[in-house]
């Protein structure tokens, strides 16, 4: 009968293929899962920028004008990726701006009176989109 000698341990071939194939692996899913956390963040104003113009909705109805609402006072501490900011351009109209900061540098989302959303600034390789807040890289409401 034939003896077969197991071989101890891996060659430093199939090393270097292992190393390869996860090298390749995380090329491909880095960029992916950061593009996936950055698609999380977003929610984050778009929600807000929703709640405060329900404040400001309310406070109109109770004073017929935008001045001075408390919803339209500017926020940095609400949000860790977004300072919100107001702008009362006229007793009856005002727009609300979210702007990115941190990991979400470069993302503007604005809210007016008339429930208008609009995306004004997107970060290099995001597409952006006047006639809505953008969710996507390709510029997908």
């Amino acid at each position: 009968m034939f003896k077969r000698k197991l071989a101890q341990g891996f060659t430093l071939i199939e090393l270097m293929i292992v190393v390869v194939i996860i090298g390749i692996l995380a090329a491909v899913a880095l960029p992916s899962y950061q593009d996936y956390v950055i698609r999380g963040h977003i929610p984050d104003a778009t929600s807000n920028l929703a709640n405060k113009r329900v404040l400001l909705e309310q406070f109109f109805q109770d004073n017929r004008t935008y001045a001075s609402a408390p919803a339209c006072a500017a926020d940095s501490t609400t949000s860790q990726y977004f300072d919100f900011s107001c702008s009362v351009n006229t007793a009856s109209a005002y727009t609300l701006q979210a702007a990115g900061k941190a990991s979400m540098a470069g993302f503007t989302y604005t809210i007016n009176q008339q429930n208008v959303k609009a995306t004004t600034a997107v970060p290099s390789g995001w597409n952006a989109n006047a006639a809505c807040w953008v969710t996507n890289k390709g510029g997908i409401c």
